[in-house]
């Protein structure tokens, strides 16, 4: 069993930036790879990046591109999601998820998922 608590989301300005974190509880992180999806308001859940349990490989969504990084330390139970360049348009509840396998976009591969932590983006 595995426990996600995200943090660090809050309002910003367009432009600004936040880093959300999700930390876990047990002693196995290492052996999850992790992911970031979003739901934005009225929306279905969405992808936005993963990172492969070791941290060597990660990725993102071509909407996030080039402004978020994914990023880990298992030493701390902790991914991180750097945001960079806000958009409007990224605000929503952005949740974590823990994957017992390979990284994966899709959320069905997902086994553990934290509670949310809501980003607003101000116009």
């Amino acid at each position: 069993q595995v426990q996600l608590v995200e943090s660090g989301g809050g309002l910003v300005q367009a432009g600004g930036s936040l880093r959300l974190s999700c930390t876990a509880s047990g002693r196995t992180f290492s052996s999850y790879s992790m992911g970031w999806f979003r739901q934005l308001p009225g929306k279905e859940r969405e992808f936005v990046a993963t990172i492969s349990r070791s941290g060597n490989t990660a990725y993102c969504a071509d909407s996030v591109k080039g402004r978020f990084t994914i990023s880990r330390d298992n030493a701390k139970n902790t991914v991180y999601l750097q945001m960079d360049s806000l958009k409007f348009e990224d605000t929503a509840v952005y949740y974590c998820a823990a994957r017992a396998g390979p990284t994966a976009q899709q959320q069905i591969h997902y086994d553990y998922w934290g509670q949310g932590t809501q980003v607003t983006v101000s116009s």
